[in-house]
This record gives C-alpha cells, structure tokens and sequence, in this order.
C-alpha cells in the first residue's frame, strides 16, 4: 500500500479530549491524491508511485509538463510528489489516496519546510551567550575567534557561525492521529508540524 499522502497546513487549533483535557492540533488538509505515473525497476531503477495533488487551470500548466500528464492519461496537477512502494505494478495511472488510508493509523512522521528566518548571526542560529552587555564592552554578539595560530593556520569545517537560518526539510515522528474527516480531506494531529501556513508537508505512516 501507499503509506503517505501530500497535503497542506491548514494551521493550529486546539479541542478537547472525552476527559475534557485540551489538546493543541495542527489541521492538514490532504485532498486526493492521484497517481500520475507508475515508476518501476526495469523503466526507471527504482520502484515508486508519482502523485500529484493540487488544482490548477489547464492554460497554466507549461508544455513539458502538459506532454507529462497528457502521456499519461491524467489531469494536470500543481503538484507532483513521489512515494517510494514496494511493488509498483501493483497500482495503475488514476489510482487515488485519500485520508481514509489513515483511519486505522495511530501515529504518522510529518516532512515540511522549516520557516525561513534569513541571515541570523550566532546568537540566534545557535545559541551563543555573547558577550557583556555594558557600555564599557566592546564584545556583545560577535562570535568570537574562530582561528588558530601557525599551526593547522586555517578554520576548521564545521565551525557554527552566523549564515541561512531555517527553510531546511524537517521531519516530526510519531505525532499522534487525533482525528480523520472523510469529507473534509482533513488529518488532525497533535502538537506541532514543521512550515507555515499553506505550506505542502508529507504525511506517512509511522
């Protein structure tokens, strides 16, 4: 079976357990997705399922991409997305996911983009204490010194300094399944996920 499904963040909220006991959901949105293409070891090396999920107005789809999903016999979608499978054959083209796949799951990884947060100093990025906050001090955020002397006379690999904060593939395990709605396309999990609002994250059974 296909054990994930694409969807979007819808956001957070938060309801309440049979116990009256709050618990903080995040809502994803997972309309269904459609197989696009069947990807097998003899035609590509490897064995995985294309999905593609997303509305999108067939004059916007470009021509590479409307050859793709014309050779396939599918409507264009704004999305594609793999899914590595055991035995590929065993789906054809039009097949759909839906998030009823999930009904029977107790626990899903979710993979999103982290929110970017730009050039960050050291401070921030990792943690740095800095330095004395008077006047009199003339060392507040700056890292500090990253050298040696004569010998090795060169920065080592991996030093942490101040450079791109955030917008990495991060990947939440066993978040709890709180709830399935079948008509809305909707998967609410507990606690939180990684991106912003609208942001495309991967669902997948634990």
């Amino acid at each position: 079976m296909i054990n994930a499904i694409y969807g979007k963040k819808i956001g957070m909220t938060q309801i309440f357990s049979e116990d009256d006991k709050v618990i903080p959901i995040t809502v994803i949105q997972a309309e269904p997705n459609t197989v696009c293409q069947i990807k097998t070891k003899d035609t590509d090396g490897y064995e995985a399922v294309q999905l593609g999920f997303g509305a999108i107005k067939p004059q916007k789809v470009n021509k590479p991409m409307a050859g793709h999903f014309a050779k396939q016999g599918t409507d264009p979608k704004r999305y594609l997305r793999e899914v590595r499978v055991e035995n590929a054959a065993e789906y054809t083209v039009g097949d759909t996911q839906t998030v009823a796949a999930f009904a029977e799951v107790k626990k899903v990884d979710v993979t999103g983009t982290s929110k970017g947060k730009g050039f960050q100093g050291v401070m921030r990025r990792h943690g740095f204490g800095g330095g004395p906050g008077g006047h009199g001090a003339h060392f507040h955020r700056a890292p500090g010194s990253i050298g040696q002397c004569a010998t090795p006379s060169r920065v080592f690999k991996g030093v942490r300094l101040p450079g791109q904060m955030g917008c990495n593939t991060v990947t939440v395990k066993n978040l709890e399944v709180v709830r399935i709605d079948e008509d809305q396309n909707l998967i609410l999990v507990k606690g939180a996920v990684p991106g912003g609002k609208n942001g495309i994250v991967r669902v997948r059974m634990a």
